[in-house]
């Protein structure tokens, strides 16, 4: 008997988005402490962004190394553990004022972060066939109300308490949230069910030119080029306020206010992809983001930053499930967790690269307009990917429609 879009699916489902907003804290609390990290530790913007950047290299490498893991051992017991690693990081960080020993434990905290994201992602892949799409979305959306709501929870725990306090309550936290909602996920899909979903990918896969490995990586070269694009807004937003005049709390806002977007932009991209498929919402999240960024470039208004924050939430939030609708539309459920935590990866090694170069061009420019058009042009290499994909998709589909 089919387990596929069952009810049990979505209750898993929801368990699933509960962890995500939990377990993904980790890779948004260093972009709300990054000011008071900064001027508490006397650093320039590049150096203050690295904390950044080690936590999202952490985040790249444990999609894909834990993705492997959840292939083999299951997503229990790799949330699990976790769920210990992200707590321990937490703490520790709290006891050192070396930038360096610092960075360190971003590393493992980013790395522990991952098992909420691409592995937990692919495991809820594996539940959904006729929905996956949506379900997938609502998954990846966890990430994005994660980063919406914990800005918002934390603001008043730095005032009071700094950085080193706002670490030490989610250290906490982790542990006594998500540890009892990993063991609700015990139970396993059944093999029909994995034969139903394969069956579907292997079609889907004769309608490419190329086989799963150069797909995997023209994949993972987009989401790069998109999360580098991405990260502009995501990562400094809070700073450019503070540059601005108009503080830390404007930005907190506006960077909930794009996540919220984003969620919904997830919700919409997926039922899209159930109904286009994911290559095809894919490259309209892509433009859409694009638009989004040139739209930043004339704003510097108060008002205008809340409203181009909520658009670029409603243009983009799409982007990063549909690399793994596409990766579940076209592999098999076996190598679901590595092939999906790739391409996460990528995406995450695009938000670490595109974080840290914003900060370095606003160091040596002294603005971020040079930053937006930076994000600009990677989100071209992304679009031109994608198109490539569904353009070599027609044109071997009417080959082979073609008579002899």
């Amino acid at each position: 008997m089919s387990q596929l879009d069952t009810q049990y699916s979505w209750f898993r489902l929801l368990i699933s988005l509960l962890i995500a907003i939990i377990g993904n804290v980790g890779m948004w609390a260093i972009v709300v402490v990054m000011p008071d990290f900064q001027s508490g530790m006397g650093l320039d913007r590049a150096d203050a962004s690295l904390p950044y950047t080690f936590t999202m290299i952490g985040f790249a490498v444990g999609n894909y190394a834990i993705g492997r893991l959840v292939d083999r051992y299951g997503i229990v017991t790799c949330l699990l553990g976790a769920a210990i690693l992200n707590a321990s990081a937490f703490y520790a960080a709290t006891l050192t004022s070396s930038l360096w020993i610092i960075c360190v434990f971003q590393l493992i905290l980013g790395f522990g972060t991952a098992a909420t994201f691409g592995p937990l992602i692919a495991d809820v892949s594996q539940w959904f066939l006729r929905r996956r799409g949506i379900a997938v979305a609502i998954a990846a959306s966890g990430n994005y109300l994660s980063g919406a709501i914990w800005p918002l929870l934390l603001t008043d725990v730095l005032k009071s308490s700094g950085w080193h306090g706002v670490y030490f309550w989610l250290a906490a936290l982790t542990i006594a949230i998500m540890m009892p909602l990993a063991l609700l996920l015990r139970r396993t899909v059944n093999a029909h069910s994995i034969q139903v979903s394969d069956e579907q990918s292997s079609t889907r896969m004769g309608s490419l030119p190329f086989n799963a490995r150069t797909l995997t990586w023209l994949l993972g070269l987009a989401g790069i080029g998109c999360c580098v694009a991405m990260s502009m807004p995501q990562v400094h937003i809070v700073a450019y306020c503070v540059d601005l005049g108009y503080g830390p709390t404007a930005g907190a806002e506006m960077l909930s206010l794009m996540l919220f977007g984003g969620v919904v932009s997830r919700l919409i991209s997926g039922m899209l992809a159930d109904r286009l498929g994911g290559v095809k919402t894919l490259l309209i999240g892509a433009t859409l983001q694009c638009i989004g960024l040139i739209l930043y470039l004339p704003s510097n208004g108060l008002t205008s930053l809340y409203v181009v924050s909520l658009i670029f939430g409603l243009s983009q939030g799409g982007i990063v499930p549909s690399y793994a609708i596409i990766v579940r539309e076209y592999l098999p459920a076996r190598v679901a967790g590595e092939r999906v935590g790739f391409v996460m990866m990528s995406t995450i090694l695009g938000m670490a690269l595109g974080g840290w170069m914003s900060g370095w061009i606003y160091d040596a420019s002294g603005s971020y307009a040079l930053a937006f058009w930076n994000g600009i042009v990677w989100n071209m290499l992304n679009i031109a990917i994608v198109g490539f994909i569904l353009w070599r998709a027609m044109v071997h589909q009417k080959r082979i429609l073609a008579p002899t």
